[in-house]
């Protein structure tokens, strides 16, 4: 009797599934077949952000060996596949990331100092920033005839006579310098990663007056620096620093307050030479071209006028670039406002996300380590977005050119503004979170005055004034600038001093953020219905930031600054005397827009001389404020009392709390620390046992220019 098996088997089933599977994702890719190529910038920076997100070359080299295997996996399901060709070559891109940060952090690898010391040397100076609104000058040097110091180092000289300092004089001074300084908390800015591909091996202050060579300075200013100075005496104060920022890029005269409001009412993008600055230039210049090159006939009807008048459009922008310092994110802006114009020329659609990952992979090919900084990410994301934004078809239908009266199309074009305004807020959020814990909630509103007055008004009576300032007839167009400025910076103030202006949260997880960075490029690249899958990752990301605790316990690097989660949700210091920096940073870690207080003002704290004792969250915290030296007989009994005991001295051998001991030993390893009490109480540290990053290793000089060599002491 015949018979036939009553199911299919598992096998054939599973590869039935299979099957079906890869052949949905591959229709879904062929009708995606024109944004493919967006993703290779993405694959890119995940290469280089893993090099940092991993700790050491071991780590490195395996990620590699990984991605070569996903890459000949790629190779096996098919090259004619759009599956298995994105498998091979984003593997192949991802590894390729990987290997170019890792060329890149050692083609700069430069001496750092070793510890702190305080010497005399005699240095050229390489670059001034006056920063009037401090009373300080900042310098980079490159010292004479000292191989025991790092080739390159900035240090800050206070007072007036750093105002006559030009770059290439030398100078003789006495510094105390400091090795770059590390987070001083998880999640704080790393200095220390910064200053190692600026080559920067050290950092610190001038102390007394520093020596000239004689007839130093005939040379005078460069010329950004005396356009500066030149705006400075147009116009006073913050209005005036944020006149100079907007030309050269010198924001040292603009004041803390004023800086902090343009940064709580989502303003301070203004504040930094990017896109919109170097569009609205190459932009007025354009205009003023086409409007003369209009007026002689040959070149008009020879179709001349376009192509020189982006001509004429990019060589403003490459100036304006070179007087604003050429820093990245200016050169950024002008990369992708060229592409922009070469499109244009080419008749082809001026702004598209091809623009936008061609500009991003010319950057991370030239500085790949601009990708884990602020700059890169919130500017790329907000192109991103817009771009993203205008390409959909429900906003190209809003905003699309129809015959209705003047006030209905002012109207939706402002209307047009605040949408974008509110998707960029949105799109932004996450990195403003991510690196500064704080993430304004107004700046959609406040962009939608901010932008056009800074576009149409303040940037062209600037430039007006410049011009004619040479014939004497610029104090009209200062007057509007000035009048201009100041509604800004009141506009500023207005919106930041509103209740729940900023939204504060503590550190954001970097699985968290990836994972939502992840899920807005998904979304934000992709045109079809599945972009929306992205949405999952983006929610699972922000919710571990949401569901990421305030730490009840913050202690710096050096342990002198401890801050405790106070019973009213604010936080209090064990030192009050603590500068700005220092209570910046414990705000932004603890999540918080506060003040902070006092440790010693609080009611369940006991406080002497030496020490400070109280109970949180069921634990008893003993934490050291003096500078007498105690015997560890005298404190072993306190120290067993404790829980958690804290100092920023060496604790005897006696002195050892129930949990958890802190001292200046266990800090040089661990760095800053952020302490999570309750039933299963952890201890997050700003420094990974064994990071092998290059700034965490890197060689050190002494800075001591009378030691011995270790050599010269062999037999």
């Amino acid at each position: 009797m015949a018979t036939r098996a009553l199911q299919t088997p598992i096998g054939a089933r599973i590869a039935a599934a299979s099957r079906r599977a890869f052949s949905g994702v591959e229709a879904r890719l062929d009708a995606e077949r024109e944004r493919i190529g967006l993703w290779l910038p993405v694959a890119l920076g995940a290469g280089i952000a893993a090099w940092f997100a991993l700790p050491a070359a071991a780590h490195w080299t395996g990620m590699l060996f990984l991605l070569a295997g996903g890459a000949l996996g790629g190779l096996l399901l098919g090259w004619q596949s759009r599956i298995g060709r994105m498998t091979a070559i984003g593997c192949g891109t991802t590894a390729c990331g990987i290997l170019l940060i890792w060329a890149r952090a050692a083609w700069v690898a430069a001496p750092v100092l070793a510890q702190p010391v305080v010497t005399a040397f005699s240095a050229e100076v390489e670059a001034a920033e006056p920063l009037p609104a401090k009373g300080e000058t900042r310098l980079i040097l490159r010292p004479q005839g000292r191989d025991d110091l790092p080739p390159r180092i900035r240090v800050t000289l206070r007072g007036d006579q750093g105002s006559a300092i030009v770059p290439g004089e030398r100078i003789g001074l006495r510094a105390r310098l400091m090795p770059p300084p590390a987070a001083s908390l998880p999640g704080s800015y790393d200095f220390a990663q910064r200053a190692w591909f600026d080559r920067i091996g050290a950092v610190g202050t001038v102390l007394g007056e520093v020596s000239r060579t004689p007839g130093a300075g005939r040379r005078g200013q460069p010329l950004r620096a005396r356009l500066s100075a030149h705006i400075h005496n147009q116009i006073d104060g913050s209005p005036g620093g944020i006149a100079a920022a907007l030309v050269t890029g010198d924001r040292g005269a603009i004041s803390a307050e004023d800086e902090e409001a343009m940064r709580r009412s989502g303003l301070a993008h203004l504040l930094s030479i990017s896109g919109l600055h170097v569009t609205a230039v190459i932009g007025f210049a354009m205009f003023l071209a086409m409007r003369l090159f209009a007026l002689d006939r040959r070149v008009a009807l020879a179709g001349y006028v376009l192509p020189v008048a982006a001509a004429v459009g990019a060589l403003a922008g490459a100036g304006y670039t070179w007087l604003a310092g050429a820093e990245v994110p200016t050169l950024r802006s002008l990369i992708a406002a060229l592409l922009v114009l070469v499109a244009f020329l080419m008749g082809r659609e001026a702004l598209t996300l091809r623009l936008v990952a061609a500009g991003a992979l010319i950057v991370l090919l030239w500085r790949p380590e601009s990708l884990v900084g602020p700059s890169f990410q919130l500017s790329f994301a907000a192109v991103t977005a817009i771009v993203s934004l205008h390409e959909s078809r429900a906003m190209q239908g809003f905003m699309a050119r129809r015959e209705e009266p003047l006030p209905l199309r002012l109207g939706r074009g402002l209307m047009g503004l605040l949408i974008t305004g509110i998707v960029v807020e949105v799109a932004l959020a996450p990195i403003a979170l991510f690196h500064f814990h704080k993430a304004g909630l107004y700046g959609a509103l406040a962009n939608v005055v901010a932008i056009p007055l800074t576009t149409f008004v303040i940037m062209p009576a600037e430039a007006l004034a410049l011009l004619v300032d040479s014939v004497g007839l610029g104090a009209p167009f200062w007057w509007v600038t000035e009048k201009a400025l100041a509604l800004l910076i009141g506009l500023a103030h207005l919106v930041a001093d509103a209740p729940g202006a900023v939204a504060t949260l503590p550190r954001f997880p970097s699985g968290g953020f990836a994972l939502a960075a992840a899920g807005g490029l998904w979304i934000l690249i992709w045109r079809t219905r599945w972009r929306w899958w992205g949405a999952v990752p983006l929610a699972v990301g922000m919710a571990t930031l949401l569901a990421q605790p305030r730490p009840d316990l913050l202690v710096t690097g050096d342990g002198r600054n401890i801050a405790a989660a106070a019973p009213d949700g604010s936080y209090a210091l064990l030192r009050d005397r603590a500068g700005d920096f220092v209570r910046d940073t414990m705000s932004e870690a603890g999540g918080i827009d506060a003040p902070l207080g006092a440790l010693a003002d609080l009611d369940h704290v006991e406080c002497n001389r030496d020490f400070c004792r109280w109970r949180q969250d069921g634990r008893v915290i003993l934490a050291s404020r003096g500078i007498d030296k105690i015997e560890g007989v005298d404190m072993a009994a306190a120290c067993a009392a404790a829980d958690v005991v804290i100092s920023d001295r060496w604790l005897p051998r006696e002195c050892v709390g129930r949990w958890l001991t802190i001292d200046r030993d266990s800090l040089a390893e661990s760095g800053g620390l952020a302490i999570y009490l309750g039933e299963k109480p952890k201890a997050v540290a700003t420094l990974n046992a064994g990071d092998g990053h290059p700034w965490r290793n890197a060689p050190g000089v002494s800075g001591n220019d009378e030691a011995v060599p270790t050599a010269a002491l062999a037999p």
